[in-house]
């Protein structure tokens, strides 16, 4: 009790850079924790956008986040969390993939977790169920919006089921497996009337499932896309670039917005999918645009050339996998593209910067975090267990006081009471990234700034009293 009171003294606020989902088993406390803190905000991450779209209605937001849970054999969240009824897909894959071995599907478990084999055998048939169902919805989405440019990743129309391959690009490629017992050649992405019952079920679970409308409507009161705090700049993942480094025009509703204007209007459109006076057209337009957020090639969320979640599940050659990231990530460590997009967010201040998460520095390759001469920096080191092996630490905190920021590197812990009980606390090891000779006080802060202005409208009011321009009232 008396480290949290500290705490609460010790931090004005908290800052969020996305994906409280999908990175463990137990998100719902996590939001749960945050409704009580005293003080936060979060900037949207393309995981917490996906969760966000399954509440809003988004059926291929909700196939994702179901196929996330069960690849990574974590179901707390939504089983224990939310309410989420997963029996009727349990009991469908059971029936549809009696006989398939699923052998793509097994989910991703460490040694410790202890799961029976059967338990991995029906997660691994409920794993192909909501897939398949999920790469045929999204499909039907990317055909209704052509101008979002995504209609060939509508794979099952490449496959050739009486040979078992599939053209990517222009290539055949052999697939891994070719059981398909729910896609008819001739429309591979219309959905059986088996596969529209279940995601009608499933559907409405999201949609009674008052804890989670609770914590995404949190999310929205206290999240955006971007925030500017103190001359620095705050975004989960990238702004789309040019090849030039020069800021890039996405569409949106027949409107090109680039920059500031880019992520203060994807925000308003997000807002709109859970506004119950919205135009209807609208609202059904940001609703399917949670997807493209979560996968488009522009989505300042996402930002790579594909998806290739069907070419990591389906085909044997790893050259399909790869993903090319956009141009923010390539040119980030340019402090010129940097102070371009400070200036395009109207960011001012002798020590600015962009801070941002999305993807984890890989520290174990020598990554640094700090970029661009120290005007960016990633906060992302891997919180998530799975990936420790892969960067080698458990993440990063930010610290921004008076006199400067200090990167704070975490090791892997396992949980509090194993610190308590084993003795072993968790480790951290801190960074000097940068130091002002001049300790900054609150009056050079924003909110300094904002106690400022209220300073002196009260000193116009105390003036106008005094002098007889505002009567006081007596009763």
């Amino acid at each position: 009790a008396l480290a949290n009171v500290i705490q609460r003294l010790a931090i004005d606020q908290l800052h969020i850079l996305g994906d409280v989902y999908d990175r463990g088993p137990g998100a719902h406390i996590i939001m749960d924790t945050l409704d009580k803190y005293h003080s936060w905000d979060i900037q949207w991450g393309n995981h917490d956008i996906l969760w966000m779209g399954a509440c809003a209605g988004n059926d291929a937001c909700l196939c994702n986040v179901i196929r996330l849970s069960l690849r990574y054999g974590n179901l707390a969240t939504l089983e224990e969390g939310y309410g989420i009824n997963l029996v009727p897909l349990a009991t469908f894959a059971m029936e549809t993939y009696a006989d398939d071995p699923c052998d793509e599907f097994i989910p991703k478990i460490g040694k410790n977790d202890k799961i029976d084999e059967k338990t991995v055998y029906l997660t691994a048939q409920m794993h192909k169920a909501i897939s398949i169902i999920q790469f045929k919805i999204e499909a039907q989405i990317f055909d209704k919006h052509p101008e979002w440019d995504m209609k060939s990743r509508a794979m099952f129309k490449n496959v050739d089921y009486d040979k078992g391959i599939c053209v990517v690009d222009g290539k055949e490629y052999k697939m891994k497996s070719n059981n398909f017992p729910t896609i008819d050649a001739k429309r591979p992405n219309a959905l059986t009337d088996e596969e529209k019952i279940l995601i009608k079920k499933l559907h409405h679970s999201f949609k009674v499932s008052e804890k989670l409308h609770k914590h995404i409507n949190i999310l929205l009161s206290h999240g955006c896309m971007y925030a500017v705090y103190n001359s620095n700049l705050l975004f989960h993942a990238s702004i789309p670039l040019n090849d030039d480094g020069t800021l890039k025009e996405i569409e949106i509703l027949g409107q090109k917005y680039s920059g500031k204007q880019l992520m203060h209007n994807t925000g308003m459109l997000i807002r709109t999918a859970f506004q119950a006076d919205s135009d209807q057209e609208e609202k059904d337009y940001a609703i399917d645009y949670f997807l493209y957020l979560w996968c488009g090639k522009d989505s300042p969320l996402f930002d790579k050339s594909k998806m290739a979640t069907f070419e990591r599940y389906f085909l044997d050659n790893e050259e399909t996998y790869k993903e090319e990231k956009g141009n923010f990530f390539k040119l980030r460590d340019n402090e010129e593209v940097c102070d371009r997009i400070l200036d395009a967010f109207d960011v001012e201040g002798p020590n600015r910067h962009i801070i941002n998460g999305h993807v984890p520095v890989h520290v174990l390759s020598g990554e640094t975090p700090i970029k661009a001469n120290g005007k960016l920096m990633v906060i992302d080191g891997g919180f998530s267990k799975a990936y420790h092996k892969e960067t080698g630490i458990a993440g990063y905190t930010l610290v921004y006081h008076s006199r400067g920021f200090q990167l704070v590197q975490h090791e892997p812990f396992t949980s509090a009471a194993d610190a308590i009980q084993k003795e072993t606390d968790i480790k951290s090891t801190t960074m000097i990234v940068e130091m002002s000779t001049h300790r900054m006080l609150v009056a050079d802060t924003d909110k300094g700034k904002e106690l400022k202005t209220q300073i002196a409208d009260l000193q116009e009011l105390l003036y106008a009293y005094r002098h007889g321009f505002i009567k006081e009232q007596r009763t």
